[in-house]
């Protein structure tokens, strides 16, 4: 991680030595651990409640690469989620990449 205030971080599904993080939905899976519950807008039917990944932890493939784009501003809104996310990259050896 180079930037000093990066915006965000990229965690990529590759370690530090190169091979492939598995399970293959591991990113969906890390995202979908910060992701809420709940209606569409008010007064929807419960048949309408969906799940949606936060706007700080979003899934992405970036190239041919399975990543999970943090957003830096979770610090500031919920400081034990993004030590979890950054904590999780770290256990596993992903690489992680800052963004300006």
């Amino acid at each position: 991680m180079t930037t000093a205030n990066p915006s965000a971080y990229v965690i990529q599904g590759i370690t530090s030595k190169g091979k492939t993080f598995r399970p293959s939905d591991w990113s969906e899976r890390l995202a979908g651990a910060l992701s809420s519950f709940g209606p569409r807008a008010r007064g929807v039917r419960r048949e309408n409640l969906h799940i949606g990944y936060s706007p700080y932890v979003c899934p992405m493939i970036i190239g041919n690469l399975k990543c999970v784009v943090l957003d830096a501003r979770l610090r500031e809104v919920a400081p034990y989620a993004f030590d979890f996310v950054l904590k999780f990259a770290r256990d596993n050896d992903l690489v992680v990449q800052s963004k300006g």
